[in-house]
């Protein structure tokens, strides 16, 4: 089955305006016709002043020629005009649909996708790659038709008025041609993907260090953290290099051969003249020196047409890489759970291209409002755990079943609306506290959010801000600290009210008021809820109904923080650490 063409597939986004497209090439076609007619008012021009030498009082349309190709000239400005705001309609649209559709497949994907990915890649993607089009359609492709009309026009003026000059301007652009052909061919093709692939990393290194700046600074880190980076950077340096270098010649002499046209002209007529110079072959002569820098103007047109249909071809398949990628499936037997009960039975899961599994034949069953606690060394598999369960990702094996359902038969809303998730680094957008909040109920009224925000312990935060509630984070200078959001989340949470919460590592950047009151946030919160907490600091854990232990994608050890901590266990290790770490204060001399 022959593949569809990214031209087809970029139409079939513009719907009704892929009509605005295909007259923006006619448009541009017909220009670029049209401004071939005034170098044939030129050539009249310069034929009666040839004619009258050297009584050129005698010239009488000069003024009419010139204001004819005065018109021409317009008139093509003016119909290309039309073409590109024929294009940039079609091209908005092309490039707002490709986004809207990666998006809605997007928000289909399992929520792990995101951490799978990365959140910089899928909007460079989505957005760079989209844009990417925008410009091919709006400007490559007009010109591309302008540019290939260009040649139709150009070879019937270059042969009516004397086919030997034309033939002989013709050689050195069909050798360009064939240069520029090589250039830009299958080998460009890979070139560009690589170009791109050096590009996102080098990109995304710099994200990485940037986030990482203050880390950096504190532990005085830089060169060690600065070497991926610049890494990044040198491996991009030497693509560019050794790609110019590669091309240098046949660039080199692509130039030359464009540029060099009335080179061979000139040649030519030294040749051609020997026996003595007529006005009709100076005439021509002159004529096709003036018109001839067109064929370099149209030669170049279709080399940046073509680098730019590599440039859309690479986006495409970046785009395709997302929307080819299968959202969770759902089976037609919907069923709805019976209450807040979490089960685990035999579950294993392999992240994609992992090497083993980060979790191995767990079962586990957690009760209605029942508190567990998920404790281990970083890397055991913890949050993969609490991910599962919240449906992040399929399991490999296994079941994951909540109030007695499977989750996969769970209807994708209700699971949201079951479960909740705190992330130890929430994250607040860019509006005001009352709209942050009220995402996790968007029908909910001004006193249910103030509620939400007063049990969440909020209320100081609220005092400090300028419009309160509706303060807009991130405006005119209002910001919040890292343990401030969490509490903001944790209100958002607290209006869902879902019967099933996941914490993980809720109060791990909080300093200690602010912990303090994320902890007695999380008593309110935590009331009549299956809760699933996930912590490295122990001490968060020790009034959970039931702590489980979890090592290398297995379960270790179970029971309560009494039964566990007097075990010659791994717990029980982790605990005598723990109360050591505590305790240890840093030395000052008295000296």
């Amino acid at each position: 089955m022959k593949k569809e063409s990214n031209l087809k597939r970029l139409l079939r986004y513009a719907g009704g305006y892929k009509y605005l497209t295909i007259a923006s090439w006619i448009l541009s076609a017909l220009s670029a016709l049209v401004a071939l007619l005034p170098f044939v008012y030129i050539w009249k021009v310069i034929k009666e002043v040839l004619d009258a030498a050297p009584n050129y009082g005698d010239v009488q349309n000069l003024s009419h020629n010139g204001w004819m190709a005065v018109v021409f000239a317009v008139a093509a400005i003016l119909i290309y005009i039309a073409a590109l705001i024929c294009s940039h309609l079609a091209a908005f649209r092309v490039q707002a649909n490709m986004r809207m559709r990666a998006m809605h497949h997007i928000v289909t994907l399992p929520m792990g996708f995101m951490d799978g990915i990365g959140s910089g890649k899928v909007r460079k993607t989505v957005y760079e790659s989209s844009a990417a089009t925008e410009t091919y359609l709006a400007h490559q492709l007009p010109d591309k038709a302008n540019a290939l009309a260009t040649p139709v026009g150009l070879i019937v003026l270059l042969l009516v008025f004397d086919w030997r000059l034309g033939l002989l301007s013709l050689l050195p652009v069909a050798a360009a041609f064939i240069i520029m052909s090589i250039m830009t061919g299958k080998r460009m093709a890979k070139k560009m993907e690589e170009y791109n692939n050096a590009l996102g990393q080098m990109a995304g290194e710099a994200v990485e260090y940037v986030r990482g700046i203050s880390v950096v600074k504190t532990f005085g880190q830089s060169v060690f953290s600065f070497r991926r980076f610049k890494e990044a950077i040198d491996n991009y340096e030497k693509w560019v290099i050794a790609y110019t270098k590669d091309l240098r010649f046949p660039m080199m002499c692509y130039t030359t051969l464009v540029n060099g046209i009335f080179a061979v002209l000139v040649a030519a007529a030294l040749v051609m003249a020997s026996g003595g110079v007529t006005n009709e072959f100076l005439l021509n002569l002159i004529y096709y020196i003036i018109i001839t820098p067109i064929i370099t103007l149209t030669l170049t047109k279709i080399m940046y047409a073509s680098e730019n249909k590599l440039i859309v071809a690479d986006a495409m398949s970046r785009i395709d890489s997302i929307l080819e990628m299968e959202p969770l499936p759902e089976t037609d037997h919907l069923k709805h759970p019976k209450d807040n009960s979490v089960e685990l039975s035999g579950v294993s899961f392999r992240y994609k291209d992992a090497e083993r599994n980060a979790l191995e034949n767990i079962s586990l069953t957690i009760k209605p409002g029942e508190h567990v606690a998920f404790v281990g060394p970083s890397g055991g598999g913890k949050t993969t755990l609490a991910s599962i369960v919240a449906r992040f990702w399929d399991v490999n094996s296994g079941s994951v079943k909540i109030g007695g359902v499977n989750v996969k038969d769970i209807p994708k809303e209700e699971l949201m609306d079951t479960v909740s998730f705190v992330f130890q680094d929430s994250k607040l957008l860019k509006t005001s506290i009352l709209e942050n909040v009220r995402m996790a109920k968007p029908d909910a009224s001004r006193e249910e959010i103030l509620k939400a925000l007063h049990d969440a312990q909020c209320d100081d935060i609220l005092e400090k801000l300028p419009q309160g509630v509706d303060t807009v984070v991130g405006a005119k200078g209002v910001y919040l600290s890292g343990g401030e959001q969490q509490r903001i989340s944790i209100a958002r949470v607290m209006l869902k009210s879902a019967p099933v919460l996941i914490l993980d590592e809720a109060t791990a950047f909080a300093d200690p008021d602010n912990e303090a009151k994320v902890q007695a946030a999380f008593s309110v919160l935590a009331k009549g809820k299956t809760v699933l907490m996930i912590a490295h600091r122990l001490s968060t854990v020790t009034g959970a109904d039931r702590i489980v232990v979890i090592k290398d994608g297995k379960i270790a050890d179970t029971g309560t923080h009494g039964q566990l901590k007097d075990q010659d266990g791994l717990y029980a290790e982790m605990w005598r650490q723990y109360n050591k770490a505590a305790k240890w204060k840093v030395g000052v001399s008295n000296a």
